[in-house]
């Protein structure tokens, strides 16, 4: 028999135990607390360290992010400095994804034109040639200048994001409580980086309308999709500044829309298999995206994520069919994936010629979407709409309206043959010199100012509400 060493040695421990032979009488036992005495010391194989404590439901994520009523104070603890790096890099990245896709875009118009001047052959651009004024080697100059509103409309919102971050970044200088501790949190890196998608937009549109035929299409919409996903990832910010994607993650997705893009303007008309494959991805992504969401990230996509789900279906749904813990946020993802689901099916059967139009509706669906929700949770939460922005919301929708109606006014059409497209040409309607494409160039860069105006200003009825008090949905 080897005795227990009093020092809290356990060598030998289950022969002692045998034959209840202890060497160490209860009075030789340290009367420390467990927390102050070294680890040896203790008789229990499980450790503090191998269990909770009441101070992690302050700081485990999964026990703060999983909670039913979340507030933007649990979703607001990372270090602001942290964030705020994390935010530019929205802008950082844009600019030189700009520079690299507009110079071999602007270089590749050019040569289209210049083939056009030295051949003669307009059947390769499609002009609204009962309203084309030239300007040096440029064949229809007005729809090139038409597109300057969204580059002198775009640097006004950086302005104005500029002036805003001044303010706020001396409000914190001075301590501000209402700055450190009340409304949503500010972070400007994704506006700096809206305002650049809106200038851009101008430019490659112009590109596109340098020499405008299908295979340029592409370039009028790329950077339609970037402000259509950075207005979403705005939206979510808004509520879960900790939780929101990398710039990195973001520009990658946003990439893989670009590539399938192309894809589809190349090998999209009539073909089957590539429709087939676009709306199973379309339709795996959207569910989990859906799941993400829905979890606030606390899910892991692995070898046994099928079991957890059919487990989940079973509990929740066959043996006791309890509602989902977060109604609020099932709402919206249900009515995200019926429509997306209902895209898919339309695009499969279907089957559009105008792939990149296509895919640009997916991406105003779901914003229009979100959008509709975040202000309907907003009044449901109490809180309320500030004049500026109910004005900015109304005055947008009307300008939208009349944008669309001139949009689809269908000047001419790639679609079709050179000698059917011009079937369509009109006159000019506006100083004998802008036609109708013109007038929706015009409008739709200042409805999508004002959009940028919304997403701004929203939330300013909240900057003297404490954090703490402001609901996440």
């Amino acid at each position: 028999m080897v005795p227990l060493n009093c020092s809290g040695s356990t060598e030998g421990l289950v022969d002692s135990m045998d034959t209840g032979d202890l060497s160490c009488s209860y009075q030789d036992r340290s009367l420390d607390p467990v927390g102050t005495r070294p680890r040896l010391d203790s008789m229990s194989s499980v450790e503090e360290d191998d269990y909770d404590t009441l101070t992690d439901i302050e700081s485990d994520k999964n026990v703060i992010r999983t909670k039913q009523y979340l507030y933007v104070a649990d979703l607001a603890r990372k270090d602001k400095r942290v964030l705020r790096k994390k935010y530019q890099i929205y802008f950082w990245n844009i600019a030189t994804i700009a520079v690299f896709y507009a110079l071999p875009v602007v270089q590749l118009v050019i040569t289209y034109q210049t083939v056009v001047n030295v051949t003669g052959n307009q059947d390769i651009c499609y002009y609204n040639f009962l309203c084309a004024h030239p300007l040096g080697n440029l064949s229809a100059f007005n729809n090139i200048l038409s597109n300057l509103g969204y580059i002198l409309l775009g640097l006004l919102f950086l302005l104005i994001i500029l002036q805003r971050e001044i303010n706020h970044n001396r409000a914190l200088l001075r301590n501000d409580l209402y700055a450190l501790e009340c409304g949503i949190p500010k972070h400007f890196g994704l506006f700096y980086a809206m305002g650049t998608a809106l200038m851009m937009e101008g430019l490659l549109s112009a590109c596109y309308h340098v020499c405008p035929n299908y295979t340029n299409f592409q370039f009028d919409t790329s950077f339609m999709y970037m402000i259509a996903g950075l207005c979403m990832l705005k939206l979510y910010q808004k509520r879960h500044p900790d939780i929101n994607a990398s710039a990195y993650s973001a520009y990658a997705c946003l990439a893989i829309v670009i590539f399938f893009s192309v894809v589809g303007v190349v090998f999209g008309k009539g073909n089957t298999a590539f429709w087939i494959v676009f709306s199973v991805i379309h339709i795996i992504a959207t569910l989990l995206l859906s799941i993400q969401l829905y979890y606030m990230g606390r899910w892991k996509l692995d070898s046994g994520v099928g079991r957890r789900i059919l487990h989940v279906l079973y509990t929740d749904c066959i043996r006791q069919c309890s509602g989902p813990l977060y109604t609020d946020r099932m709402v919206l993802l249900v009515m995200g994936n019926i429509i997306n689901w209902s895209l898919a099916a339309y695009g499969l059967i279907m089957r559009p010629n105008d792939f990149a139009s296509y895919l640009l509706a997916i991406g105003i669906c779901n914003l229009l979407l979100y959008f509709a929700f975040y202000i309907i949770m907003k009044l449901r939460s109490g809180e309320r709409i500030k004049l500026i922005p109910l004005l900015c919301i109304i005055c947008t929708s009307v300008v939208w309206g009349f944008a669309l109606f001139f949009f689809f006014q269908g000047l001419s059409t790639w679609q079709k043959t050179p000698a059917e497209s011009r079937e369509h040409n009109r006159d000019c309607i506006l100083l004998d010199f802008f036609d109708d494409h013109d007038i929706w160039h015009f409008l739709s860069s200042i409805a999508m100012f004002g959009s940028f105006l919304v997403l701004l200003t929203l939330d300013d009825d909240l900057d003297t509400v404490q954090r703490d008090k402001i609901y996440v949905f």
